[in-house]
Formats: structure tokens, sequence, C-alpha cells
């Protein structure tokens, strides 16, 4: 056939044509022959003749490659997460996020980190719900032996409309905070932590203290009245709980 496709276009062309002619890597001299015969009977000028495979390098070249299926198989059955121990040991980290304060203890036991606990701030209802969630699956994966860095990973970076800044690091979500919490004691940064007895601050000094931060938690998305999360409209900040609002 490619010979006789060949003749066809030869027969209306003055010059000759070119087609190489491909032949299979079974083909043999007498095949080679008979190809030329017919070129010349057909009225071709020339023809140009590839055996696949006669040289180590080629244009075409389609190799057969066998699929093989990775089978995973299942455990024989569940991972069962080491039981908690009656006392444990952490530390309680505050970071500041979009919804407010949030607050993350994580405990450990002989074998490592047991369980972490987050909690957020004043802030209720789904939002306190899912920060409670995210603590009770970390508790229980690590308890299972997952890799805590798996888990970072998965957390790490997941974004929220209200954005908070802590020590001029960037706080994208509740599940971001907890991630670089979690990320941080694990370098242990937070066990380097010293307390200083002496100089303790006097009660009403803390208390000016947090007032002072409680007017500055617009820019986190927290409402500093009710603590409801505030929605941004043209440079303004208002809630549409207790009617505040505060721009620029």
């Amino acid at each position: 056939w490619h010979v006789k496709m060949q003749a066809v276009f030869q027969k209306y062309t003055d010059n000759a044509v070119s087609k190489t002619i491909n032949l299979p890597n079974s083909a043999t001299r007498k095949d080679v022959e008979r190809a030329f015969l017919l070129a010349y009977e057909l009225g071709c000028k020339g023809i140009t003749v590839y055996r696949d495979g006669s040289r180590e390098e080629q244009v075409l070249s389609i190799k057969k490659t066998e699929k093989r299926e990775t089978k995973v198989r299942p455990p024989s059955k569940y991972i069962e997460p080491r039981p908690r121990p009656k006392i444990t040991t952490g530390r309680t980290i505050e970071t500041r996020t979009g919804c407010g304060s949030l607050y993350v203890t994580i405990n450990e036991d002989e074998y490592g980190i047991a369980e972490v606990f987050v909690q957020l701030g004043k802030s209720g209802g789904c939002a306190a719900s899912q920060t409670e969630a995210i603590g009770r699956l970390l508790s229980i994966a690590l308890r299972s032996w997952i890799n805590p860095e798996v888990l970072i990973k998965q957390l790490k970076g997941i974004r929220c409309p209200s954005v908070g800044f802590d020590e001029g690091e960037i706080v994208t979500s509740c599940a971001d905070g907890v991630a670089k919490i979690l990320e941080k004691y694990l370098k242990g940064e937070y066990r380097k932590i010293k307390f200083e007895v002496e100089g303790i601050k006097p009660l009403t000094e803390f208390a000016e203290e947090e007032e002072k931060r409680e007017k500055t938690k617009v820019i986190g998305g927290v409402c500093p009245e009710c603590g409801n999360v505030l929605e941004y409209s043209e440079g303004c900040a208002t809630c549409r709980f207790c009617g505040f609002t505060r721009c620029g």
C-alpha cells in the first residue's frame, strides 16, 4: 500500500515524489526486492525503504509497555490509638487569628505528643466547634503514630476570609495557626521559655494591657464589642450583630 499510494501521487507530478516505505522488522530481502520492482512497474521515479529496528535510533518507534497495577493492600485491622494516660504535661500557646485569640495546648506522654486542645477566645458556635474538632482529630492521629509533619502539611496554609497577624507573621486561618504552633513546638521553640518570678506586674496592669489589645482587634476581623466576626466593605469594618462600625 505504501508503494501504491506513492504511485498515485507520482502519476500527476513531474518531479520525483519522495516517500519512505516503512517495513516491519520481520521484512526479508525478498520483501525489499518486491517493493522496488512494484515501484518500477507503477511508474515511481524512486523510493526509500526502511526496515524497523535496522538502526539504533529512529524517528518513529512504538514500544510495547506492560501496565503494572499497584495494588494497595488494606491492613488486616484498623489502627487503634494508644490510650491517653491519666497525667500529661505540656504548654499552652496563644496566637492571633482573624477570629480572635487562639489558644493551643500541646500535652505529651512518655512517647511524645499525646493530645492537642484548641480553644478560640470568646467566639462560639461553628468556629469554636471546628477548632475543637481540629484538636480532637490531631490528638487521635498523633496517638496513632501518624507523622506530625504530615498533619502540619495538611493544615498549614488553609485560608480564611479574615486573617490575623501574630508577632509579624500572617496567620491565614485557625487551622493554619494550629499548624504553625505545632511546627514550632516540634522544633523546640516553646520549650526554651523561662518564667520570671521577680518583677511580676500587678493584675491592674495586665487588665489595662488586655483592654488595649481588645481595642486593636479590628484588624484581626473580630468585633471588640461582642466578639463576632466583622465584615469589611468599602474600607469599613461592620458588625452585623451589634452594629459596631470602624473605618480607616
